[in-house]
């Protein structure tokens, strides 16, 4: 585990081969069939030589959900053991590791509500007014999931149903699996903005562009979840001639860092047990 470009997918691939393992991706961009470059998905040589699970297993119009991760992860986990083989789970979607380590907590749910809040809220004109309600009367889940808006629209339900909010509902207190071991890489802040800033450049001279000038044409900004994935939207407004190529580096980097930060702060805080590797800085 650990934030975006902080060499989880190298760590993971290494350990893989040199213990006869296979890797089952817990990030939840690269789910996404299309979303290559900008996921930054193992190379068909590294797949190859290590089998990967879960990449490519969905289209960009599914709906992709916690639920069904933890039930795929832990079947093909489950199939890998039973192999003899070592399952190495790698990825930094902290909400779905925390569900495959620690368990779910039971919340309510009704799909008919949900539905109407898809209809109302799940689109980019009106989830602001959803914002405005849930940092007035949650403020605790608006901090939680904001920007995320599958995420938020769930908060929504959830307090509509119980009258509590999913911070307060959920305990927290779940011991993990103890099949588990969890590692959370750490690297220095300044080093990890390089990376980050490096590899956004190399995506965006490897074609990254021209991945997100065909998936926009597909959809993936009105997708239920996969128009999450960072870098597309800006990607997008270059093309629309809003920001300068400059721009676009630039705004790709800030909302990776934001979302390195985020994740971060989850590993540090929901994976008490976790062990933190702190990586050595590049020269």
């Amino acid at each position: 585990m650990g934030p975006t470009a902080a060499g989880k997918s190298e760590l993971a691939f290494a350990l893989a081969r040199e213990c006869g393992g296979e890797i089952v991706s817990a990030d939840s961009m690269q789910f996404y069939r299309g979303l290559d470059i900008g996921t930054a998905k193992p190379t068909g040589e590294e797949r190859r030589l290590v089998p990967h699970h879960l990449i490519d297993s969905m289209d960009v119009s599914e709906k992709s959900d916690v639920f069904r991760f933890r039930t795929d992860a832990l079947r093909i986990i489950g199939e890998i053991r039973a192999r003899g083989r070592l399952p190495v789970v790698a990825g930094g979607s902290g909400l779905y590791l925390h569900a495959l380590v620690y368990g779910l907590d039971v919340l309510p749910a009704k799909q008919s509500l949900r539905d109407e809040l898809d209809a109302a809220y799940d689109n980019e004109d009106h989830y602001p007014e959803l914002a405005s309600i849930m940092e007035r009367e949650c403020p605790d889940d608006f901090r939680r999931f904001y920007p995320h808006r599958r995420k938020l629209i769930r908060a929504r339900e959830v307090f509509l149903l119980s009258g509590r909010q999913i911070t307060e509902l959920q305990s927290g207190g779940f011991a993990p699996d103890p099949m588990f071991a969890q590692f959370v890489l750490v690297r220095d802040r300044a080093d990890l903005v390089r990376r980050i800033r490096r590899r956004a450049a190399a995506m965006l001279e490897s074609g990254w562009i021209e991945e997100a000038r065909a998936m926009l044409a597909k959809g993936l900004l009105q997708a239920p979840t996969a128009w999450q994935a960072i870098g597309y939207a800006q990607i997008g407004d270059y093309l629309a001639g809003k920001i300068s190529r400059d721009e676009l580096l630039e705004s790709i980097v800030i909302a990776t860092r934001q979302y390195a930060r985020r994740q971060a702060t989850w590993f540090r805080s929901r994976h008490k047990e976790a062990v933190i590797l702190e990586v050595p800085e590049e020269n």
